[in-house]
């Protein structure tokens, strides 16, 4: 039996991104910063217009959860992957980024002529915002079957991605894992709030998720409004601070608050030239826990979460190159 640092659960993507225009978003009736579930069918018009166009783009692996494990297995974390693939390119591509990266993870592929490899199409505006159209495929497919439990038994954190209560098979496999790190008592779960629009939609299953325990909620302002019910960030701050576990609320260039019961404190933001904000959540969330477990204190780990999403932001892209993350870590060592 395998001991890992992280377990994470959640949605297997290979991202399509794209610099667009805000009149372009405006054109296709989407919320800015936010994600929509659509299909590849609705895709691929959207697609040929940018390519077309000769739009700057970039493709990567992505998904919420597998970015932030990719990056705390580059510092040096042991993680492991729930997740669901197709065997078909993208599939095969996709385990090929997890090897690469690290990152464990069952192997297990579906029949692609039933569902294929999940996608996500980014939109990333002038002013660094990334509007999210994702056709999940077979990742909604994942179900209780597809945990691997053991995987859980001597983990040190569970860390449950927000868009895994988008179907009624994801949201099986979730609670099948929740019971599974539940027999863990030494284990801290951790829950990404993921999106604002997701969190309105899915109130009542975040909050059975809520129910059966947390140590952290990872989210951004705009996600702790929507779970707290309130119209301000200082309103949604007055609720967490009477709930049993911790949060950590981002808030751009401004840096994050931290809040664990009557302590709360503000961690600055690290001062750059913003380029894409995609995947900088994710970054923060594999920075936060790598912290956690090389037993920093919490505004320690936001400063480092801080550091390293301000990283991402600066790049074309979700992720880091393998010098990046290097860098990045340097920079927590010498600390």
């Amino acid at each position: 039996m395998s001991m890992y640092d992280i377990v994470g659960i959640g949605n297997a993507l290979v991202d399509t991104q794209f610099k667009v225009t805000h009149e372009l978003i405006d054109t296709l009736g989407l919320k800015i910063d936010q994600m929509t579930l659509s299909s590849s069918e609705e895709h691929a018009p959207i697609i040929a217009k940018l390519i077309e166009e000769q739009a700057e783009s970039v493709s990567d692996c992505g998904g919420s959860a597998t970015n932030s494990l990719v990056a705390a297995s580059m510092f040096g974390a042991n993680c492991f992957h729930n997740c669901k693939i197709a065997d078909d390119e993208d599939g095969h591509r996709y385990l090929t980024s997890l090897n690469e990266t690290g990152v464990h993870h069952s192997g297990q592929m579906s029949d692609p002529a039933i569902l294929p490899t999940g996608k996500c199409l980014i939109l990333v505006t002038p002013d660094a915002k990334r509007t999210m159209l994702t056709a999940l495929n077979v990742s909604a497919a994942m179900n209780k079957e597809d945990i691997v439990k053991d995987s859980l038994v001597a983990a040190k954190i569970f860390y449950m991605e927000g868009y895994m209560v988008t179907s009624d098979e994801n949201y099986a496999a979730l609670n099948t894992a929740i019971d599974a790190a539940n027999a863990n008592d030494r284990l801290l779960k951790v829950l990404s709030l993921s999106d604002p629009g997701i969190v309105e939609i899915f109130k009542e299953r975040f909050k059975e998720v809520e129910s059966q325990g947390l140590d952290f909620i990872l989210c951004n302002a705009n996600e702790a409004m929507a779970f707290t019910e309130t119209a301000s960030l200082e309103e949604a701050i007055s609720r967490l601070k009477k709930k049993p576990y911790k949060s950590a609320i981002t808030t751009g260039a401004d840096g994050c608050w931290i809040v664990d019961g009557d302590s709360v404190s503000q961690v600055p933001g690290i001062k750059i030239n913003p380029i894409d904000t995609n995947g900088a959540g994710d970054m923060f969330a594999g920075c936060f826990m790598y912290a956690l477990l090389e037993g920093c204190s919490l505004n320690e780990c936001a400063e480092f979460a801080n550091y390293g999403a301000s990283k991402v932001v600066e790049t074309f892209g979700p992720r880091l190159d393998a010098l990046g993350y290097s860098e990045v870590r340097k920079k927590f060592k010498n600390n």
